[in-house]
């Protein structure tokens, strides 16, 4: 019998698309710091153009943005985070589009996970509405793609940020006490 304990938390993620920036950069940012503490990581931007599904809403040429946060975040935290970083990109829309896609998901030592409002096969319902997509692994020293990761967040130019947050993750280990004797609360 496997015994229930509390994983350590991960480290906040966020992607952040969107063409205008000058509409919304930095002012977004006290509002994401709100939901997920002070931003500790913040990539330059990257030229998003492996996909166009935002297109349309978002306008072009889109960039992103990869931030963490120094607040460790625990992993059934993610679902309350994607519905507060909803709640942003719903306030800052404009004429019924938003001006940004927000990504939130957390890093660990093994995976890169995201929030998503969207069922699909491998995904895994958390709650409210919201689902986990495991989107990359981490094994023999690389990122990993898996059948479904986005062309995006397969691209090298992404998992180099991925790879320097999982060392800022490494390293924060070293100061979380450990929660392997932590039972999980009894139900």
């Amino acid at each position: 019998m496997s015994i229930p304990k509390l994983p350590l938390p991960g480290r906040a993620f966020l992607s952040v698309l969107g063409a205008r920036w000058g509409d919304f950069w930095p002012a977004l940012r006290p509002g994401l710091e709100e939901i997920l503490g002070p931003v500790d990581y913040e990539s330059e931007p990257i030229a998003f153009y492996r996909t166009g599904y935002y297109d349309a809403e978002l306008g072009t040429p889109i960039l992103r943005r990869v931030l963490s946060f120094e607040r460790p975040l625990p992993l059934d935290g993610l679902a309350e985070v994607k519905l507060a970083t909803n709640v942003l990109e719903e306030l800052w829309a404009r004429d019924g589009r938003r001006l940004f896609n927000l990504d939130p998901g957390y890093v660990t030592q093994e995976r890169l996970v995201l929030a998503t409002g969207k069922n699909f096969t491998h995904r895994v319902y958390l709650s409210r509405g919201i689902w986990a997509d495991l989107t990359l692994i981490f094994q023999g020293g690389d990122w990993c793609d898996l059948p479904w990761t986005f062309p995006d967040y397969a691209a090298p130019e992404v998992k180099k940020h991925l790879t320097r947050l999982r060392d800022m993750y490494r390293e924060s280990l070293k100061h979380l006490t450990s929660s392997e004797d932590t039972p999980c609360p009894k139900v």
